[in-house]
């Protein structure tokens, strides 16, 4: 068997071992544009690849020998799947390997804006000592909400069970409610919940989908989530929603601006008003998009994705 692989972005050593160990012939190419990627594809059978550049109709046309592609993460938005369908390529993901980082991420933001760490934290180093102020909320009694009951939301709602709470899910897909979380139409969930938790992959479908007609038809003021995709979330329409109270607070790991304005950060001038508001909201919790990033999920990730091409020639 001689099936060469390019690795277009690094990943853990695990990933490049494990297929050196059962004969496949590893490359890489960290530094290549897009265009010149696309001049050598044809000289190989697989593609690792995280996020550099998407995987399109021109780059697949130009992949004659390609057999799969890996992506080591649990979305494949990156990559025009059908069209890579059309053509034979197996197409491989690992939401499997950051479910458990992602779940914990959720629950430490939701423990963090119902108890106010980040706000007590940054007072008492301005050399405040506020108590009232600082009063939280407890989970426990509380509804949880999640949208998106694949392997994240299955993972957060396995994490909530230490705690007091319903948990409610809605899906596309029929009767996947287990012992867990009770799945419920859209509408029963926006009436009952306390805190929505996103769980959703970034489509046509899930584009914007959170705007403020959306979150105007929940019942009740709550809290929100997003460890999923920005772009799932109109930020402005988030913030205004934030300003009336029908948002009670906000922790957010991705925002939609992730692939343009955060090249100027901290440039005022050039930052979305928006953004501006959740940089300096009290009851916002902002993280850059690592949720599903630790150390262990780094290496379970690369396990998962270096099994699942073995298993595509060997079992």
């Amino acid at each position: 068997m001689d099936i060469k692989v390019l690795h277009i972005d690094s990943n853990n050593s695990v990933l490049w071992d494990k297929l050196q160990d059962a004969g496949f012939i590893n490359h890489s190419d960290f530094t290549s544009s897009k265009e010149e990627i696309e001049n050598k594809i044809h000289d190989y059978q697989g593609i690792v690849i995280r996020s550099r550049f998407k995987i399109d109709q021109t780059f697949l046309d130009k992949a004659t020998n390609l057999q799969f592609i890996a992506r080591v993460g649990a979305g494949l938005e990156s990559i025009d799947c059908d069209y890579a369908k059309s053509k034979n390529i197996t197409l491989i993901a690992a939401p499997e390997g950051n479910r458990n980082a992602v779940a914990e991420h959720a629950l430490g933001m939701i423990l963090s804006l119902f108890n106010k760490l980040n706000q007590a934290h940054s007072e008492i180093q301005s050399g405040h000592w506020n108590r009232e102020s600082n009063r939280g909320y407890e989970l426990d009694g509380k509804t949880v909400g999640i949208i998106g009951y694949g392997n994240m939301g299955k993972a957060f709602a396995k994490k909530l069970q230490g705690f007091d709470v319903k948990v409610l899910c809605y899906d596309i897909k029929e009767n996947v409610g287990d012992t867990n979380a009770r799945q419920v139409t859209l509408e029963e969930l926006q009436k009952n919940i306390d805190v929505l938790s996103l769980h959703i992959p970034w489509t046509e479908e899930t584009d914007k989908m959170v705007n403020s007609e959306f979150i105007n038809d929940f019942e009740k003021p709550f809290w929100i989530i997003n460890t999923s995709r920005g772009n799932n979330i109109v930020t402005a329409d988030l913030v205004a929603t934030m300003q009336s109270g029908k948002i009670l607070g906000a922790g957010l790991d991705v925002l939609e601006y992730e692939k343009g304005s955060f090249e100027t950060l901290f440039q005022d001038k050039q930052t979305p008003e928006a953004f501006q508001y959740l940089l300096k909201a009290k009851n916002a919790i902002l993280t850059p998009h690592i949720a599903g990033w630790t150390f262990e999920s780094h290496e379970r990730l690369a396990q998962v994705i270096a099994d699942k091409i073995k298993a595509k020639y060997f079992i």
